[in-house]
């Protein structure tokens, strides 16, 4: 079923109150508490509304560097993807991998307590990773906008 208005209005208010009342949310979006709690199940079965989180302060978990990694492999074969891929997901710091088009094959998102941090990611899981035949790190000196949101 396609979504409507109505549905859009409440992934907005989802996305960025997860743990809002279903009688709250009701409210919010101007609908009844039971039509409201129909919709928002439809949504989580249909899919649209993958799963519920909560989104952690990496400073004060010791983590606030935040670093990018672009890295180029040696062949684009399916077995190096594949053996990259399953590799990259073991990795605790990594928090996004994403393969991409233009001059690096992946770029990873990661985070670590400092520059020594790094070091270590660096010299115990990074320069592991099969397949690799250059890499690039970044990183981000301040963050000037993070969201979970995507535009509904």
């Amino acid at each position: 079923m396609p979504l409507d208005a109505i549905d859009h209005r409440l992934l907005a208010v989802l996305q960025r109150r997860g743990r809002i009342s279903n009688a709250d949310l009701a409210e919010a979006i101007n609908l009844s508490p039971s039509a409201c709690h129909r919709r928002v199940q439809r949504l989580e079965t249909e899919g649209y509304i993958r799963d519920y989180v909560a989104l952690l302060d990496a400073r004060k978990l010791g983590v606030p560097a935040t670093i990018f990694v672009e890295i180029t492999l040696t062949t684009q074969a399916d077995e190096v993807l594949e053996a990259f891929e399953t590799a990259v997901k073991r990795i605790p710091d990594v928090l996004e991998c994403h393969l991409t088009a233009g001059t690096a094959d992946y770029i990873l998102k990661l985070v670590a307590e400092n520059t020594e941090d790094f070091a270590r990611i660096h010299r115990q899981y990074l320069t592991r990773l099969p397949g690799v035949a250059k890499m690039q790190s970044s990183f981000a000196l301040r963050t000037v906008l993070s969201t979970t949101a995507l535009p509904v």
